[in-house]
């Protein structure tokens, strides 16, 4: 299961487990007393709801009950979970308080809690049922190939189909045709980068032999420049999954790179920061900046104020980057990279990048949702399709959207790249950011940024 379906999952479950626990033990405890219990005059219910649900919290962390790396029979670990917090109840209540202090006799804790495990396998039942089909909360389906040998590859075709909810398995490819019956078989493994380009295919499962290293960088290095993420399905996944945290499992998989921003709320926690951010920035900075801005650049060449040219985005889509125009309007713009004393730029275009108040017009890029605040910079067209042939994992970094600063730019890995080993170090800084990515480190490219814009970069021209 991926790390977006996982964690949704995770945060279902614990919601559930939560609502029912309490809908149990108040059930139970006002038909004990034979009416709505007045809850604010008499703090012992809340006293008791309280330490009821922080008895839930103990249980399930010592079973691990929420933990992603879950396996086994569907009701392991919720039954194990439920004996513990049955125990730990009884402890607390009938060994160490007597039941005048809750309000709470042994014929209430037995139905409270008989309730609450059937309340509790009922839930996990129907989520279970239900998981694979609720494309409503879990949101469209990723397809997904395998490539197969022998018996492991097959075991984990199995498993896919049963397990791993929110992807479409499209079929498998194998050198040899897998005589069981209930596979789809797409054909041999050199064909299989032609499909997944044809049919747009999103994740590969690789259950390959690890000896064939050639093949097997071979496809990592096509998948990297095709945009399609590259999964291992290693022969010994148990003894690695204690090894391995769980960032880097994927359902029954090994991811090739730490991605933080594949967690659902870490990618919503960096939009709502983006939005606070960009409109804080449109209304107290570009409000009044614009104006001069604009009149600068009209008095000084003819020609719009914005320089609109088509970039390379998330998942390498095109949108439309802004910007001041920092130029004098030429043929040449969206293909010709600016270079040192680029006759082409302005006295007041010369000021506007050397701040970087250029890029100021991006901001709406982010309210747009094109870019974020921090992210690698976004490409001209011509030079992403030229880069991602000369340069390994080029692509890798549009697995998150554009910046309109980043982590390579602080470092002074920005403006012209007249090398190639230039642009490898400016890609190696980029894929860095997205493995290491955090909030506090946003933070700090921002706080870097705004510190080189007032010195002025002398990378930026």
């Amino acid at each position: 299961m991926s790390e977006y379906y996982k964690t949704i999952n995770r945060m279902i479950n614990v919601l559930m487990d939560y609502f029912v626990l309490n809908i149990s033990w108040m059930v139970v405890y006002n038909l004990s007393h034979h009416a709505f219990y007045p809850w604010m005059p008499d703090k012992s219910p809340l006293n008791l709801i309280l330490i009821l649900n922080l008895l839930w919290l103990l249980a399930s962390n010592v079973v691990g009950l929420y933990r992603h790396s879950q396996r086994g029979p569907l009701l392991v670990k919720p039954i194990k979970t439920l004996i513990l917090y049955i125990f730990l109840t009884c402890y607390v209540l009938i060994v160490i308080n007597n039941e005048e202090i809750y309000h709470i006799d042994k014929e209430s804790l037995f139905y409270a809690t008989t309730l609450f495990g059937c309340l509790l396998w009922l839930g996990k039942y129907c989520l279970y049922k239900t998981a694979g089909s609720s494309l409503m909360i879990y949101g469209e389906t990723r397809k997904a190939i395998m490539l197969t040998e022998g018996k492991n590859g097959m075991d984990f075709y199995n498993r896919f189909e049963k397990e791993m909810i929110g992807y479409e398995l499209l079929g498998l490819f194998d050198d040899t045709k897998p005589a069981a019956e209930g596979f789809v078989y797409l054909g041999k493994i050199d064909a299989c980068m032609t499909y997944v380009i044809e049919h747009k295919v999103d994740e590969i499962f690789c259950a390959l032999d690890p000896t064939k290293r050639s093949t097997l960088e071979s496809l990592i290095k096509e998948a990297g420049r095709n945009m399609v993420r590259f999964r291992l399905v290693p022969q010994h996944f148990d003894y690695l999954q204690i090894l391995l945290p769980d960032s880097l499992i994927k359902g029954n998989a090994l991811s090739l790179r730490y991605e933080p921003l594949e967690n659902i709320f870490n990618r919503i926690a960096k939009r709502i920061f983006d939005l606070i951010f960009s409109l804080l920035v449109i209304v107290l900075v570009l409000s009044w900046l614009f104006p001069i801005i604009y009149i600068l650049i009209k008095m000084e060449s003819p020609g719009p104020v914005f320089f609109v040219q088509p970039r390379s985005g998330r998942d390498n889509t095109t949108f439309s980057c802004f910007k001041f125009r920092s130029m004098r309007v030429n043929a040449h713009a969206d293909h010709l990279q600016a270079t040192k004393d680029d006759s082409r730029i302005t006295r007041i275009g010369a000021f506007l990048r050397k701040t970087s108040l250029d890029e100021m017009p991006q901001f709406f890029n982010v309210l747009l949702g094109d870019m974020s605040v921090v992210g690698p910079r976004p490409h001209m067209l011509k030079h992403t399709e030229e880069y991602a042939n000369l340069i390994d994992h080029f692509m890798v970094r549009h697995f998150i959207k554009p910046g309109i600063t980043g982590w390579a730019q602080i470092n002074g890995l920005r403006g012209e790249t007249k090398l190639l080993d230039a642009m490898r170090a400016r890609v190696e800084a980029d894929i860095w950011y997205m493995q290491n990515w955090s909030f506090d480190l946003d933070l700090k490219i921002i706080f870097s940024t705004f510190f080189k814009t007032i010195k002025g970069d002398k990378y930026a021209f």
